[in-house]
């Protein structure tokens, strides 16, 4: 088959009233949500006593429209006409605030070793939670309003300035004797650990800490949305600085995100987080589902953990994790599993479709960077129940090969092709593999809103049987179901997007019990 493009457009999003758009501000300010409130439930703040009153002004300014001064910025950057006008409700105040003592944060914050600084500034977070259980109405979502500083600090590749720290790092002796004294006791040796000495007692509880704030997650937003799992509470994270509204961000001038923007992506973010969906997917077919494979490794690098996120044709998302186990290949830079395990994860992730939803499946697509080996595609095949087709697609940018340019006929030959191709191109090269540019041109904003050469999206079907041009469109409108954010178009489709948020969040806390873990996407958003 020779080299053949097509132009997939942009795709539809679906609105109130049954009515679509291709932009997701345009579909809202015109027809509100595709799941409209009259009312939105209760919700809490947690923060400093700065970061509730900034959230306070926050809340204002999300009842009011937002836009920037100078007209010309309103098509990259569409006024915001208040929450009320694009949901359909105003957004309430929160039931309850709970203040974090700010002296105590910037200190958990500038703990010399990562793990405990993590655990610490999320413990002071994780506790007002305690008190929930005493409320008349429960709330649906947290908001944590959290310093800069925290930010800064508490990222796993982030580190404290020795002046800084707020304690002594361990040494590697101390290290390697907790450890030791850890996997002593995990194997029934008693030696110390029934004497009743202070001593000894202050050494067990520095054990217990050691072990826990190292089953969890160095990064603090990480980690925070998996403990929140436990109290059956979707978190939206957000920094002072963000909700601090300079007359800068309030203008929209120049070198800033304008205040629209922000209030655009955190209104589409809560909206969703508090349970209705702001749009839906038109062009989805009935009984056609997409799973992500998500993979994460373990901090040793010896082993990897493996889920699959779910996404359904109504925008639904479901979330199953799989086992640990050495599915890590460093010789193929790749991740997979065996055949029982690939056919265990599928089916586990299946069967919470079925509480979930409920309807026959009729196709199911899988989506893998790494892509699937055919032992691995044999395994994920007899988890399908009889007569769904099963489709097997390695989805990955295309970093190394080739780039498209738009044509133009600028007097000078040296300028010509400078600009990037328009989203939506697909460049099919064979019947089972084609490039397709999610980043690019678009005529909504009029302009590129990138940084590099556009790259393009490998899409490869690699087991089973479906129509290759289908599948681009398929993965072209799964880069706007993105809820965490109010954008025309993301670079990658949310099932291989958001694998890594789900290996990040879900993954990287092998310490929290599996029973705690919640299948509804919203958590990992």
């Amino acid at each position: 088959m020779t080299d053949t493009f097509h132009f997939l457009g942009e795709p539809l999003l679906q609105f109130g009233h049954g009515q679509t758009a291709e932009d997701p501000h345009d579909g809202l300010a015109l027809f509100g949500p595709a799941e409209p409130r009259s009312q939105l439930p209760d919700s809490i703040v947690i923060g400093t006593a700065q970061g509730i009153e900034l959230w306070k002004e926050w809340c204002a300014a999300l009842n009011a429209p937002a836009a920037c001064v100078d007209p010309g910025r309103h098509r990259a950057w569409p006024p915001f006409p208040g929450f009320d006008v694009a949901f359909g409700a105003k957004w309430p105040s929160p039931s309850r605030s709970y203040s974090v003592d700010a002296g105590l944060l910037s200190e958990a914050s500038r703990k010399a070793d990562k793990f405990d600084r993590a655990f610490a500034v999320a413990n002071l977070y994780v506790e007002p939670l305690d008190r929930l259980s005493k409320l008349d109405a429960r709330p649906v979502l947290a908001v944590c309003v959290v310093p800069d500083e925290v930010y800064e600090n508490c990222r796993p590749k982030s580190s404290v300035a020795f002046a800084k720290r707020s304690d002594a790092a361990r040494t590697k002796a101390e290290v390697k004797f907790l450890k030791q004294a850890i996997d002593d006791r995990k194997s029934g040796q008693s030696r110390m650990f029934d004497d009743e000495d202070l001593s000894v007692t202050a050494a067990l509880a520095e054990m217990d800490e050691f072990e826990e704030a190292r089953g969890l997650s160095p990064d603090f937003r990480r980690q925070l949305k998996a403990r929140m799992m436990a109290h059956e509470l979707p978190v939206q994270i957000i920094k002072e600085s963000t909700l601090r509204i300079t007359p800068p961000v309030r203008n929209g001038e120049p070198g800033t995100n304008p205040l629209s923007d922000r209030l655009w992506n955190f209104g589409t973010a809560v909206f969703y987080k508090c349970g209705a969906k702001p749009w839906k997917t038109p062009w989805a077919r009935e009984g056609v589902c997409y799973v992500g494979l998500a993979y994460k490794l373990t901090e040793d690098g010896r082993n990897a953990c493996c889920a699959a996120q779910m996404f359904l044709d109504s925008g639904d998302g479901v979330v199953f994790v799989g086992e640990f186990g050495p599915w890590y290949s460093r010789e193929r830079g790749e991740f997979h599993l065996p055949p029982d395990k690939a056919e265990a994860l599928l089916r586990g992730a299946i069967e919470t479709y079925k509480q979930e939803d409920g309807r026959p499946l009729k196709e199911i697509f899988l989506h893998a960077r790494s892509g699937i080996d055919p032992q691995e595609y044999e395994g994920f095949r007899r988890a399908c129940p009889p007569g769904v087709n099963l489709v097997a697609i390695r989805v990955r940018q295309d970093r190394g090969g080739l780039r498209l340019y738009r044509y133009d006929e600028h007097p000078n030959a040296a300028k010509r092709g400078q600009h990037p191709v328009q989203r939506g191109v697909f460049w099919q090269r064979s019947a089972r593999h084609g490039l397709l540019f999610t980043n690019g041109f678009k005529p909504r904003i009029a302009t590129y809103d990138g940084f590099e050469v556009p790259v393009p999206l490998a899409i490869t079907i690699q087991h089973g049987d479906g129509d290759l041009v289908q599948v681009a469109k398929d993965i072209l409108g799964l880069t706007k179901l993105n809820y965490n954010s109010c954008q025309l178009g993301e670079g990658q489709p949310i099932t291989v997007k958001y694998s890594d948020r789900v290996g990040e969040i879900l993954l990287a806390n092998p310490g929290l019990p599996p029973d705690k873990w919640k299948h509804n996407f919203k958590y990992y958003a």
